[in-house]
C-alpha cells in the first residue's frame, strides 16, 4: 500500500523529498527507505540527491515507465470495478 501511495503522489507532484513522503505518509525511515528502494529498483522512480547549504536532500521523481504501470494499474481497477457492478 505505501508504493502505491508513494506513486499517486509522485503522479500528482513532479518531484516530492523523502522527510515529506514520511510525514505525509505517516511510516518509519527505514519502512519508507525499503519501499522507495524497491520503486527505484523495478525504475518506477528516480531519485536526485543535493545539499541545501549543509544538509542532504532526496527528491524523488516518477519515470516515464513509473507513471505508465501506475496508469495501467488504475484501468485494471476502473474495469474491475466496472465488471463488479452489473
Amino acid at each position: 500500500m505505501v508504493r502505491l501511495r508513494v506513486m499517486s503522489i509522485l503522479m500528482v507532484n513532479e518531484e516530492y523529498d523523502f522527510n515529506s513522503f514520511k510525514e505525509m505518509l505517516d511510516v518509519t525511515d527505514g519502512n519508507l527507505a525499503s519501499h522507495l528502494k524497491n520503486l527505484e529498483k523495478q525504475e518506477y522512480i528516480q531519485v536526485s540527491k543535493s545539499f541545501v547549504g549543509r544538509k542532504p536532500l532526496t527528491n524523488y521523481s516518477a519515470t516515464e515507465s513509473g507513471k505508465q504501470a501506475f496508469q495501467a494499474h488504475l484501468e485494471f481497477l476502473e474495469n474491475l470495478i466496472k465488471e463488479n457492478k452489473s
